[in-house]
Parts: structure tokens; sequence; C-alpha cells
């Protein structure tokens, strides 16, 4: 009965700190309001098709039928350096979550101890069968023992959430962490398609430009046979020939860049520029997909990157609560039960046992100001967290919206400059025949195989360029990624 009632305040402690543990300060979390247009603007009277179901895995480049271009996309997500620095992040923010759970269980320990002690005594002998006789002085050494055995447990009952709302940041850190991840793969693998077309334009320049010198080569052959004849002079030969050198120089001019994009290709796929080479396709030409179908609403939860700044704008409304907690007094309860004896033989039994438990709780009375600091300045990162998260959101929207108007703008481009570049053809060959026969001189025929090249390289770098563009637009509208991906906890 003793037992009962000296235990009763850390039972009653027990059950005040249970009776309180629903109990979290600070405000709620509420994802903060943003503008959703009902529509795009540039999408106005544009109607688009149904997107690609490569589009909904996430595999989208599938949609530009490329074997060489799918290859390397899939490389991406397994050897790119700056994926695998985002992913070990993520796990990173994930221990941390689980660390903070942690805190909400008692922390226990055991110890153990033996230690001895010696001591001398002098002891007085009277020798037997002398009584009254002179005595003798014996030196005795005297040791003792003390073997314990302890088993202690510490807990700190989150009475007013502080550690529940520590982990609410950290797992909404950890999914920011995840959403960074998808992010940064979209990145990458929109880089690479880019580079990956930049390097096909370069092909497609280098194949029109040999197509081109074969032209301007017969064009020189045709004019030195004229001014062997006689009946040209040797100003329209230069002229030839300074067209066609100018055209070789352009050629090899094409290999920087092409060069430039392969190596990276290399680096976004995880290896050195010197282990990839990347051949030319012969015939390769421009393949523009169907624009994928852009919803304003569907945005918020397909963008990898506003899903992040989300989750740090929960992660920021935690810490108020965390800062909050400051305010109330902080509950530490202990108990530890184990046994003492000067005999190890005689350690564990009941009558070499011992106890003890308590709490104790600890309120600031005075700091100050620095907690009211501190939750000022937990509602300030909030506040900025939460401009951020809008402002990430009006740049998504302000990408699709620049998308869409480029894919028009590329739309109706394209017919009148592939009639321009038709028309150049014509024209060409038109006046070489004209010079042929003697009805212009050859600076007209130089000035129409300059516009035909210039109109065949712009046509060229239009296709490519609404190639880049889609690519472009998929990225800006998540490619294929939605806020369902991220990890619950």
């Amino acid at each position: 009965m003793p037992v009962r009632y000296t235990r009763s305040p850390l039972i009653l402690a027990l059950m005040a700190a249970t009776a309180l543990a629903g109990c979290e300060v600070g405000p709620n979390y509420h994802r903060p309001p943003v503008t959703t247009p009902t529509q795009f603007k540039e999408a106005d009277g544009w109607t688009p098709a149904a997107p690609a179901d490569g589009v909904d895995r996430g595999d989208w480049w599938s949609m530009f039928n490329d074997a060489e271009l799918n290859t390397l996309e899939q490389k991406v997500a397994v050897s790119n350096q700056n994926l695998a620095a985002a992913e070990a992040a993520y796990r990173q923010a994930r221990a941390l979550v689980a660390e903070d759970r942690a805190a909400l269980f008692p922390t226990v320990d055991l110890t153990g101890s033996a230690n001895g002690s010696g001591s001398h005594q002098t002891i007085a002998a009277i020798p037997a069968g002398q009584p009254g006789g002179p005595t003798t002085a014996q030196t005795v050494g005297v040791t003792t023992h003390n073997y314990q055995a302890t088993i202690g447990a510490t807990w700190a009952p989150d009475v007013w959430g502080k550690i529940r709302r520590t982990i609410e940041g950290a797992k909404a850190n950890a999914q920011a962490s995840a959403a960074d991840i998808a992010n940064a793969k979209l990145s990458a693998q929109s880089e690479l398609a880019t580079d990956y077309f930049q390097l096909r334009l370069a092909d497609g320049e280098k194949a029109l430009l040999t197509a081109t010198l074969q032209g301007y080569q017969k064009s020189l052959d045709i004019t030195q046979n004229k001014y062997k004849a006689g009946v040209a002079a040797k100003s329209d030969v230069l002229q030839a020939e300074t067209t066609l050198d100018n055209a070789k120089a352009s050629l090899i001019d094409l290999d920087v860049q092409r060069t430039a994009n392969e190596h990276a290709i290399a680096v976004l796929t995880g290896q050195p520029p010197a282990d990839l080479t990347i051949a030319p396709i012969p015939g390769w030409t421009p393949q523009i997909p169907t624009t994928p179908e852009a919803v304003p609403s569907q945005l918020l939860q397909r963008r990898p990157d506003i899903a992040a700044s989300e989750r740090l704008a929960a992660n920021a409304s935690a810490q108020i609560g965390v800062q909050v907690a400051g305010y109330y007094p902080d509950i530490n309860l202990t108990a530890s039960y184990g046994f003492a004896s000067s005999a190890l033989s005689t350690l564990l039994k009941s009558s070499s046992s011992l106890w003890s438990a308590g709490a104790n709780a600890t309120q600031l009375v005075f700091d100050a100001g620095a907690t009211h600091a501190r939750v000022s300045g937990a509602k300030a990162g909030y506040d900025q967290a939460v401009a951020q998260y809008r402002q990430t959101v009006l740049t998504a929207f302000q990408q699709v919206e620049d998308a869409l108007s480029a894919d028009r703008v590329y739309q109706n481009e394209i017919t009148p400059r592939t009639s321009a570049s038709q028309a150049a053809d014509q024209a060409e060959q038109i006046f070489m025949n004209q010079y042929r026969a003697g009805q212009v001189d050859y600076t007209s025929v130089v000035t129409a195989e300059a516009t035909a090249l210039s109109a065949r390289q712009t046509l060229l770098t239009l296709q490519v360029q609404r190639m880049t563009n889609e690519v472009s637009l998929i990225e800006a509208l998540g490619g294929g990624w939605t806020t369902g991906q991220l990890p619950k906890d």
C-alpha cells in the first residue's frame, strides 16, 4: 500500500500528459489560395489534341518517334548525377522524419556497475592462556564490493504538439525533396531532348549544305566553262568560287555546334563526353507531335516545382507551432528500476531491488521577448514561403502561355515558310538556266542561290524550333507528373 501512494504523483502526471497529448499549438495548415484562370489566354481559338499515352506515363519523349532519343532519355533517370544528388537529399529528409518521430517515444537505457574498495584495520590480540597479559596488535585488510544494475526511462510527452509539428514540417520537407527529384528529372530530360534536336538540326543543316555544295560546284563548273569559252567574265568565276568556299566553311563550322550538343547529352546521361558518339541519321526529318491538352486548373497538380514550393509553405506553417510551444511548460517524466548489492550472488534478489520515479515541469518566466521573436520570425518565414509559392504558380502559368503562343506562331508560320523555300528553289533554277542562256549576269545567280539556301535553312530551323517548343510546353505542363506521386509519409 505505501508503494501505491508513493507512485501516485507519477501516475497522475502520466494521466495528465496523456489527456493533453492531443493538443497541438500553432495554426493548422491549409493550402494557400492562388488565382487560377479558367483557360489559357494563348490557347484561345486553338484546339489541342489529347495527349499521347507516353505523356501520361511520363515517357513523353516517345511522342517524337525517335528510337535514339528514347534510348538516351532512359539513361537520364539512371545515371544523371544531379538526380543522384537530389535522391540523396530526399533520403536525408526521410531520415530526419524518422529522427523527429523517435522523439515521441521514451528513451530507455541500461546501466551496470561494479566497484570494489579496500581499507586496513588494526586489531589488538591477547595471547591465549595469559589473561591480563601483554597484548599484540594485528593489521587486517578489509575489502567491500558494490554491484548495481539499473534500467531507466526518460520521456518528454508531446503535450503541446511541438514534436508533432516538427514531424509535420519534416514530412513536408521530405515531400518537397521528392518533388525536387521529379523536377530535376523533368528538367534534365527536357534539356536532353532540346540538345538532341539541336544536334539533329546541325545534322540536317550539314545534309542541306552538302547537297547545296553539289549545286554550287556545278555552278562553278558552268561558269569556268563559260569563261574558257569567252562568254563569261573572270569575276563570275571568282564569285562562284567564293560562294562555294563560304558554303564549305559553313559546313565545317556546324561541327562546333554539333559536338557541343553531343557533349552536353553525354553529361546529362552520366557519362564522359569521350564515351558517347551519336551517329548522323541519313534522311532524318523533324516530326512534329500533336500538342498535349492544356487545362489551367490541373497545372497545380502537375508541376513538381509548384508541389515542392507548396510543401515548403506547409513546413513553414508547422514551424510556427514549433515556436509557439515555447510559451508552454516543458514536462519530463523519469523512472528507473534496478538492483544493488554488495555480493554478486545476491544482486538480482528482490531484497536488493530499488526504484525511483519522478516528474518535473519547467515554465519559462522571462526571456526578454526571445520566444515572441522566434514566433514572429516563423510567421514571417511562412509569409515568405506563401509568396514564393504564389510566384512559382505565376511563373508556371507564364511558361505555359509562352509555349502556347510560340506553338501557335510556329504553326501559322510553317506554311508561308514552306512556300517561300519552294519558290526560292524554283527561282534559283530559273536564274541558272537564264545564266546558261546568257540572259542574266552571274550576280543574279549568286543572289538566287543565297536566297534559296537561306530559305531552306530557315524552314529547317523553324521545324526544329517547333519540336523544341513542344518540349518546352510539355515541361511547362509537368511532363505527365502528378502530386499523387508524392510520398504520403
